[in-house]
């Protein structure tokens, strides 16, 4: 445990030398294509490339790093997450995953194993999707499956995506030739901290994803009438405020009567030309609902919807519901699972199962290869939060499943999806 204990501290400090290059004095902030992006993407590819990799960053800003077989045929396992962070994040979303992926090729290197398969670890450059309302723009583009017509959002101050890519001399024309064909993929192995309480009450440090939530993000209008606040009555008013609380607040019931399957939430609200002495006339806000289960999903985005309607008919409001991004449901790979438990029983830990209700980049990816992931403690459950928080001997213990896990890998060589 002693030499796990040291390769955690190893990542330890580079997670925390990662949490440093932050936009913001204050907390951590890692939006796509900022200062503190660029920094923290060039120092990724720095400790990729002295580790012996053959290093490179794609036109999304994606950092990767190869470790070749001397088989050129052979398939391509991917060990994958993100570099970019939520506003006021923690330090472990995301990084905790590429550092631990990092450290096992170093070990790999370092024993001098032969791989059957060519082994590619990848630093996402855009998980959280924050600056443009757009998740998984990193793995889109590697799976193959990113929209061009998303080159064409902007983000608040009117800055499109397309210009960001360019600006960080990156080639939108060449977004395309940076996938890895589907009939190139073993297979995908993310490591992220669980951003949920259960292994924390069960006092577990590691646990085998076995599928992810699906989810939809929604963009919604309320427009009613600016007024002044002094002057127009109370029963003669259109308030697009008091109509979004009025939603939120039917929203929030609907969430809580269907608990046991479905999450919702209004994380972002914007009064537009917002003023003390104005009734508000419009108000943007987002609307992200999620579920493991497809038809609960359809079922409450249906049924949401109709709610928002009763709302703005009641009020006299007019509405814009702009569906921004939906993602299905996604069952992570049986067969990499099984290898994935023996690792954990190996390795002397109980195995717990657990679905995410998070999202995270191996939902682009199953599109196009076998995925698996292994969820690490965190305090309380606590994530998106600078409290949030991994010791070192849950490190310790994901090292060594990841590294047994790897061996099995090795020894099996082949998945279906």
């Amino acid at each position: 445990m002693n030499n796990y204990l040291q390769r955690a501290e190893k990542i330890m400090q580079r997670i925390n030398t990662l949490a440093l290059i932050s936009d913001d004095d204050n907390c951590i902030n890692r939006i796509f294509g900022t200062n503190a992006f660029i920094k923290g993407r060039d120092t990724i590819f720095e400790w990729m490339n002295d580790a012996g990799l053959q290093t490179t960053i794609d036109n999304i800003s994606n950092v990767r790093g190869k470790l070749l077989s001397d088989n050129a045929n052979a398939k391509t396992l991917v060990i994958a997450s993100h570099y970019d962070t939520v506003i006021n994040a923690g330090k472990f979303d995301g990084p905790l995953g590429v550092l631990m992926g990092l450290d096992l090729l170093e070990q790999i290197i370092q024993a001098k194993i032969k791989l059957p398969f060519h082994i590619e670890l990848i630093a996402f450059s855009d998980e959280e999707g924050v600056r443009f309302h757009t998740t998984y723009l990193g793995s889109k583009v590697v799976a193959g499956l990113f929209d061009k017509n998303v080159l064409n959002k902007k983000d608040e101050n009117g800055i499109t995506l397309q210009d960001v890519i360019q600006k960080l001399n990156r080639r939108t024309n060449q977004l395309d030739k940076d996938a890895i064909a589907k009939n190139n993929w073993l297979g995908y192995f993310e490591i992220h901290i669980e951003q949920g309480p259960v292994l924390y009450e069960k006092n577990i440090p590691i646990a085998v994803v076995n599928g992810i939530a699906g989810q939809q993000r929604l963009e919604i209008v309320f427009k009613g009438m600016a007024g002044h606040a002094g002057t127009v009555p109370m029963n003669m008013r259109s308030d697009a405020l008091c109509a979004a609380s009025e939603f939120i607040l039917e929203l929030e019931q609907f969430a809580l009567e269907h608990k046991k399957n479905l999450v919702a939430t209004v994380g972002k609200l914007n009064i537009i030309n917002a003023a003390s002495n104005v009734i508000p006339g419009e108000v943007v806000f987002s609307l992200d609902i999620r579920s493991a289960d497809e038809n609960v999903l359809s079922a409450a985005y249906k049924q949401i919807e109709i709610i928002c309607c009763d709302v703005c008919k009641k009020r006299k409001i007019k509405f814009e519901w702009n569906l921004i991004q939906e993602s299905k449901p996604i069952l992570c790979s049986k067969e990499m699972n099984k290898l994935l438990s023996s690792s954990i029983k190996k390795s002397g830990y109980e195995v717990i199962e657990l679905v995410s209700g998070a999202g995270h980049d191996a939902v682009a990816i199953s599109e196009v290869s076998p995925v698996a992931m292994l969820f690490v403690r965190c305090f309380k459950g606590i994530s998106h939060n600078p409290l949030e928080n991994v010791e070192l001997n849950d490190l310790a213990a994901a090292i060594k499943v990841s590294d047994n896990f790897i061996q099995e890998l090795i020894t099996q060589n082949k998945f279906i999806i």
